[in-house]
């Protein structure tokens, strides 16, 4: 009797080894081809950021499990560039949000992820920004490079709790990630992500367990309203507004 007590939880020990094993060979070689294919190509990184849709983002997510449904994509104008803000259960929710967004997406990283080998040269090649939570000069130095690309043409998404809610529940929206939208002048694009807490917690160690996600675009938010320009905390208030009502509404 023990010892059948016990197998389930040995057996998915044991998938989760397997699976974090995949994981780390999967991301090293689709960050290697992808960097070739920046190389060959003179730098250029429409292609190798697609790639991270095309290729990087379904393998992990096929791997552990996850079935993706995309909603509201038809509420956003596309050829417009964005200041993506999502809520942040998981390290899963990055995959989720390549594989969800159907333009090259750039990410505003922390700079813990600096450390991190591959991760680090692929979003230094692809132009991302990483950002000191600690130190305020810096942190504002690295908002306005990440402003200047968006006006380049660049979509950007932002977690602006700043970690990762540990109980599924939406922290407070921190409004200087919206001072890049103000600054560059594009609409802040409220996504609601679900499910991604449950398919890989934020707590233990890579405890995957396979399910649903669910990614939900919202209509993009202007930058003022009756010509006056709205502050970045009005701006942060109305995002976690709007993120907040699409995880209330009905499935689609």
């Amino acid at each position: 009797m023990p010892a059948r007590s016990t197998f389930p939880r040995l057996g998915w020990s044991v998938l989760n080894l397997v699976q974090f094993a995949f994981t780390l060979a999967w991301t090293m070689a689709c960050i290697t081809v992808a960097l070739l294919v920046w190389a060959v190509t003179g730098g250029r990184r429409h292609l190798p950021l697609r790639m991270a849709s095309w290729l990087w983002a379904p393998g992990l997510l096929g791997g552990a499990g996850a079935r993706v449904q995309v909603e509201g994509q038809e509420r956003v104008d596309w050829s417009k560039p964005y200041v993506v803000v999502a809520n942040h259960q998981s390290v899963i929710d990055i995959c989720a949000l390549f594989r969800a967004v159907p333009v090259p997406l750039h990410f505003l990283l922390k700079q813990e992820m600096q450390r991190v080998p591959f991760v680090n040269w692929y979003a230094r090649a692809m132009g991302m920004v990483f950002i000191p939570r600690e130190d305020r000069r810096a942190a504002s130095a690295s908002l306005c490079r990440s402003a200047e690309a968006v006006r380049a043409g660049a979509t950007l998404c932002i977690f602006p709790e700043g970690t990762r809610s540990r109980d599924g529940r939406i922290g407070a929206f921190k409004p200087g990630a919206f001072e890049v939208a103000i600054q560059a002048g594009a609409q802040v694009l409220p996504v609601s992500l679900e499910g991604t807490g449950r398919v890989l917690p934020p707590e233990g160690f890579f405890r995957v367990r396979p399910g649903p996600i669910r990614v939900r675009f919202g209509a993009p938010l202007a930058l003022e309203e009756e010509g006056q320009a709205l502050t970045r905390q009005a701006l942060a208030a109305r995002a976690q507004a709007a993120v907040e009502a699409l995880q209330r509404a009905p499935r689609g």
